[in-house]
């Protein structure tokens, strides 16, 4: 490895070497990769104690930068959570491998054959912040679609992630693949951000996992393509004809469940009917739970509530606060959305099933729900085993991104012979 204080050749030498390990793993057989998977899992577990204490250093660091509660949770590792890590690589590893799958077949007049199938994207790099549970998600995924990675952790969560990463190194030694299939950036300089974005001769797509700020910066400076995890600004609006406890259930769950999650709920849109009724008791409810009501003027009536100000209508708080705000129908619910969203999950509560229609057809969030919890915006509970991230873009991958939203395609052509008249 190159003197650290070097990066850009720390980071060309990385690339290197992942995009030389993307070349055998692209076709390494589905039962390799599924060994490595549950290799790195038995890992993960055994060595549960030393990712605890590694991440004790980082709470240490996240306490002394002045992080927030709810980013503080996003850091923190327990034992229940490093067995959700652990469950995590096995359930990726028990999904059908998706490369090679055949997505679509069909023979011409000419006597051609053609195959579409599925194909790994080659090396990925994975910038994210804070949830050093991306480390095995992410190494996960792209080992799983045939794709190196390059993983690039938040500067709070560097002793967890390096000691994730080691137990994904140990699963790839017992199967036999390249320690360079899942590599860790091993620095906190940033200037190895700025490298990775421009490494176009090695590094084939960027997924970044974090804030605004983060992402914006990935969008901007980029010259590698860009899958982008926009902030999850989440809506849920109760409609007129709303069970009130389905209501009741779901707004607690989706804002109070994790507030730091990109799925949270930030901001309660009430049909202007249920004000009264089910919108108050669902707005105290909230409060009695701890959150804090950034009202419009239509609900400051309620005690305890506060004045809502332009900058909480499409902000994600990532914390015990949520906006919330009166319409006067669906119709309004949609054009708030359509102002404020950020397209990542938007929901709506109701028993009529026309008013549910509108809301899907007319709203392109890349993940809208009807009558379920907000917190369900997640690969993991989509059956995708872990995810990379949510996608609000509109090419190539969109929602959460799974194994087979990281892999391409490639044409199979088959003739006997066959020439063109």
């Amino acid at each position: 490895m190159k003197d650290i204080a070097d990066i850009p050749a720390l980071m060309a030498e990385i690339g290197q070497r992942a995009k030389t390990a993307s070349a055998e793993l692209a076709f390494a057989p589905a039962e390799v990769k599924t060994q490595a998977l549950n290799a790195a899992a038995d890992a993960v577990w055994e060595a549960r104690s030393e990712i605890i204490d590694a991440n004790a250093k980082d709470l240490e660091f996240g306490r002394n930068k002045g992080l927030s509660d709810a980013m503080m949770d996003r850091l923190m590792l327990d034992e229940p959570r490093i067995q959700s890590i652990c469950d995590g690589l096995r359930a990726v590893a028990g999904q059908d491998d998706p490369v090679g799958e055949v997505l679509s077949e069909w023979d011409r007049p000419t006597g051609l054959n053609i195959k579409r199938v599925r194909t790994p994207l080659g090396v990925i790099g994975v910038i994210y912040e804070s949830r050093p549970n991306v480390t095995a998600d992410a190494g996960a995924l792209c080992l799983k679609s045939g794709n190196a990675v390059i993983l690039r952790g938040g500067s709070e969560s560097f002793h967890s992630s390096s000691a994730i990463h080691g137990c994904l190194v140990k699963g790839l030694q017992a199967a036999g693949l390249s320690e360079n299939a899942i590599q860790l950036v091993p620095t906190r300089d940033r200037s190895a951000v700025q490298e990775l974005l421009t490494m176009v001769d090695t590094v084939d797509v960027i997924v970044p996992r974090g804030g605004k700020g983060l992402v914006g910066l990935v969008q901007r400076e980029a010259r590698v393509p860009v899958f982008a995890h926009l902030e999850g600004i989440v809506h849920i609006y109760l409609d007129k004809e709303a069970d009130p406890v389905k209501a009741l259930d779901i707004v607690l769950n989706a804002k109070t469940r994790r507030t730091g999650i990109c799925g949270a709920a930030e901001c309660l849109l009430i049909h202007q009917d249920i004000v009264d009724t089910i919108g108050t008791g669902v707005v105290k409810a909230l409060m009695d739970a701890g959150v804090r009501i950034h009202a419009d003027d239509s609900l400051q009536s309620i005690t305890g509530t506060l004045a809502a100000t332009d900058a909480d209508w499409g902000r994600e708080y990532l914390d015990m606060d949520i906006a919330a705000k009166v319409v006067a129908d669906v119709d309004g619910a949609i054009a708030h959305i359509n102002t404020f969203s950020s397209n990542h999950t938007d929901c709506i509560i109701t028993e009529d099933q026309a008013a549910a229609d509108r809301f899907f057809q007319r709203l392109d969030s890349a993940i809208l729900m009807h009558n379920a919890s907000t917190q369900f915006a997640d690969g993991g509970e989509f059956g995708m085993g872990a995810e990379i991230g949510i996608a609000t873009g509109k090419m190539h991958a969109r929602g959460p991104v799974g194994a087979a939203q990281l892999t391409s395609f490639k044409y199979l052509v088959t003739g006997d012979g066959t020439t063109r008249a």
